[in-house]
């Protein structure tokens, strides 16, 4: 999937993963990979600036841990971020279904008239 196909998602997209629990970046990355069967393949320069960036805004936390002797970051989200994610899914609910009124549901697109 392109870069530009992401373009104001992809903060939806690293809360959900951190719903599910908190996580460092590099688990980040790999459960975007694992949960959409590897079409968001996105590399560090993209999604740790969404880190950041989301932590910026209050959405997330971070702790610095130790784990065999390597720093790591690990990100949870706040309040704010599981009420921003809620926010954001379901916006882009009545996006899909949006979209899929106007180039039609009920068979291959383009809809034949």
């Amino acid at each position: 999937m392109s870069q530009q196909a992401l373009k104001g998602h992809l903060d939806m997209l690293v809360l959900a993963v951190l719903a599910d629990g908190p996580k460092h970046g590099y688990a980040v990355i790999d459960a975007l990979r694992d949960r959409s069967d590897e079409a968001f393949d996105l590399p560090e320069g993209t999604v740790y600036p969404a880190l950041h960036r989301l932590e910026r805004a209050g959405l997330l936390r971070s702790e610095w841990s130790e784990v065999q002797g390597r720093r790591r970051r690990t990100y949870h989200l706040t309040d704010a971020g599981t009420t921003g994610l809620a926010t954001r899914a379901a916006e882009w609910q009545r996006f899909v279904a949006s979209v899929g009124d106007v180039i039609g549901r009920s068979g291959p697109w383009p809809a034949s008239a």
